[in-house]
This record gives structure tokens, sequence and C-alpha cells, in this order.
């Protein structure tokens, strides 16, 4: 393809803008509710305030800013065992903080080691390096990393794909403690020697199971070989997600410790209760129809739509458009500066509506995102759980619908049913009836 020129516009540098964030709901408390489960030999206890560890001032102070007040379960456990330097597979539902659960701790673990600077070297060697499977994720994660080190000499840097190559490079040329990278990205600045790694001492693999499945399970097993990759036993190794389908469990036991602990929050792979959830049976032919009926019915209030192909997106977010609805659509093939311009526009509401495929569907922390409307549902349960999780975030709630089509959604009968179950949400006598078959 053609050479990507884009360069993304600084993020802004004043104090307000970098601690913008938004308001934890009325449902915050209920986390506390969860059953926690830590499997694993002799875990640290729990966390019951941020004041409880022995952090530094300027850490402390950061988190208050940041509106952290009280850690929620998946804070609680993790932070007091990423402190005490073990190994952890954290898995807990969407929107209950999992990004400060390793950040908070090492953030902690840098500045109390006493991290040096180190700005304009050919070669950066980073402390931490943070990896997740989409550029906005992790671009979200590099933000949310600059309040925590904010008035510190730990500088993170953010790369990922669709910009500038030597912009990446320029970035990390400046200084770069905590690295946060998309994989592809990742690699091309290791092989061209930007990046050395015997000096890493962390590793976090956010949306771990998406890192380690079919996507970009051959980049993580590439970038763990590494000639000067410290060996597990030499590195601390943490991995987050929503969901944790066994088979991937297994495989992280290869990037871990033997002795890593397993923190679970609620059921494995559990949707969020604060989710109100909706599955209608829609056949592929009525779908337009129902989704404006539902557009219309809901107004203006900010609604992400997923579908199954890059080219519906466009299409869909045409017709609604069309239909006086204003949408924006981003996927995969979309470029980076129109990907981040859609993204702009939904936050700001100027397209209440967003149509999406699975490239939004995990991690992304959008304000007051009240409805998700999957129009095609996806292939995979974990997947759904993923999506619905962009509402009902940080103890807020929200919606989500479903239309379901008996040709193409059937194998997903089941699975819906135990997730509904689970989130405590009413089962269609139909999609019982459904799975029976």
């Amino acid at each position: 393809g053609p050479k990507v020129t884009y360069v993304p516009p600084p993020p802004p540098d004043d104090e307000q803008a970098i601690f913008a964030r938004y308001q934890t709901g009325m449902n915050f408390d209920k986390y506390d509710e969860n059953i926690v489960e830590v499997s694993g030999l002799d875990p640290p206890a729990a966390l019951m305030s941020f004041a409880d560890t022995n952090m530094c001032h300027t850490l402390t102070v950061n988190i208050a800013k940041a509106g952290y007040s009280k850690p929620t379960p998946v804070q609680k456990y993790s932070i007091p065992i990423i402190l005490a330097g073990r190994d952890l597979m954290a898995c807990a539902q969407t929107g209950s903080g999992k990004t400060a659960a390793f950040l908070v701790p090492v953030v902690a673990q840098m500045m109390r080691d006493g991290v040096t600077a180190s700005s304009f070297k050919e070669q950066q060697e980073p402390e931490c390096i943070i990896t997740a499977p989409t550029r906005e994720l992790i671009n979200q994660i590099f933000l949310e990393a600059r309040k925590f080190v904010y008035g510190t000499c730990i500088r993170p840097v953010v790369i990922y794909g669709g910009t500038q190559t030597d912009y990446s490079i320029r970035q990390v040329k400046q200084g770069c403690n905590i690295l946060c990278a998309t994989p592809g990205r990742l690699l091309d600045i290791i092989g061209r020697g930007k990046i050395g790694l015997h000096n890493l001492k962390y590793l976090v693999l956010d949306e771990a199971d998406r890192m380690l499945d079919m996507g970009f399970g051959a980049d993580m097993k590439k970038l763990v070989s590494f000639p000067d990759m410290p060996q597990k036993d030499k590195r601390q190794t943490l991995m987050f997600s929503a969901t944790f389908p066994e088979e991937v469990q297994r495989l992280a036991g290869e990037f871990l410790k033997t002795d890593f602990l397993f923190v679970v929050v609620g059921h494995v792979g559990g949707a969020c209760s604060d989710v109100q959830q909706n599955i209608l049976q829609v056949s592929q032919y009525f779908k337009r129809d129902k989704l404006i009926e539902i557009l219309h019915s809901i107004g203006n209030e900010r609604t992400l739509v997923f579908v199954d192909t890059k080219k519906k997106a466009d299409f869909i977010a045409c017709f609604l458009c069309q239909e006086n609805i204003p949408a924006t659509s981003i996927h995969g093939d979309r470029e980076q500066r129109e990907r981040e311009i859609a993204l702009r526009d939904f936050r700001s509401g100027k397209c209440p509506v967003l149509v999406a495929t699975s490239v939004a569907a995990r991690g992304l922390d959008i304000e007051s995102v009240q409805h998700v409307i999957n129009f095609d549902l996806p292939s995979t349960i974990e997947e759904y759980v993923h999506r619905i999780g962009r509402t009902g975030r940080c103890g807020n709630t929200g919606k989500a619908v479903g239309f379901f089509d008996n040709n193409s959604d059937g194998h997903l009968a089941q699975p819906l049913i135990k997730v509904l179950s689970d989130a405590q949400q009413e089962v269609p006598v139909w999609l019982t009836e459904v799975a029976f078959e």
C-alpha cells in the first residue's frame, strides 16, 4: 500500500486535560458484592484502600486526582499481588478498573526502584511493555498511564500502526520507560533495534485472551523469544481480560512463572450485571427496519452498533445518515486519521451513533454510551461479553440489544442463556427452545 504519513496530534499537556475523567455511577459500590476467587499458592492479603500501600506521595496524589477514591475488587486483589512481585492472570468484568489494577503497582515499583530518564539514546530500554490488540485501546492505556506518572521522570510512550513509523521512532527516542504498543508496531520497532529488552521488568498483556489466540498468539511468542528478552523467571508477566476461555488459560501458562496467581472476580467471562440485556428474534431481512425503529425510540442517546463486516459498517452508517440519524463508522480498513475522527465525533456527541466491527469491541472506555446494539451477533460468546461491556461501565447502567437470526446464530443460543442467567437477566422462552433444538 501507499506509504503511511499520518502523524497523530499530540495529547493535551495541561494538568486538567491529563486528569480528565467521567463520573462513577450509582452502582459503583455494588462491585464489592462480587465473589473473588484467587487460585495459586500464598496469595498476599487484599488491599482495602489505596492508602494501605506504602506508595510514594506523588503517586498517591495522582491516584486521587485521577478520581480513584476506593479500589474495585480487581484492584484490591491485583495491586498487592503485583507489588509482591508475583505473576498474575486476572479476569474481571468489563469497566471494573483493570487498567489501573496493573498501572498503579507497576508505576509504584518503578518509583520505588528509581527509574532513570534515558532521553535521546539511539536504543531505548523500557522497564515496562504493555501490549493490547487495538490502536484505540493502547492509546487509552497510554493516556491513563500519563495520570499516574504525572510529576515524575517516568516517561510513557505509545506507538501503533496506521501512523508514520519515523514518528513512532522519534517518540521512543525521546526517552521511554513504559512502552504501550500494538503487537505489529512493537515487533517492527524492536526489529529495527530501537528498543532493547534486557532491562525489561514488566510485561503486560491487556485483553490477554485476544493476545494469545489466533489473532496475535504468534506475535506474542515471537516477542518473548527475542534473544534479549528476559526469561519468564526474570521478569514479571501480567495478563488481564474480561474473558479467559480455558484453552487460553493453558496457553497463558507458557508465559507465566509456575507460581503465578489467578484472580477471578465474579464468573470467568461473565457479563456486567449493570447492562440490561435484551435478545430479539430478527431475521437478516428485517434487521435494518428494527434498527431504525430502536434508534428513533431512544432519540439522541449515544449508541454503538456492531456489525460483522467492514463493508457493512460503512453501508449501515451511510444508510442511517440518509434516514437523518447522524452516524459514523470505525473498522480496520479506515485510515487511522478517519478512525480517530470517528471516535472523536462519537465522544463529542456530534455523531451519537457509531457503527463498528469488532475493532471497537474491547476495552474502549467512552463516557455515557447508553446503548449497544448487536446488529450482527459475533461468532463467539466472549466477543459478545466484550461488546456489550462498552456500556454499563464504572458503576453506570446501560442497555444492550442483540438481533438473533435463527439461521446464523443458533450456535450462540446455549452460551447466551448462560451469560444472561449469570447476569440475572431474563432468558426469552424462544431462545431456550432454539437451544434445545
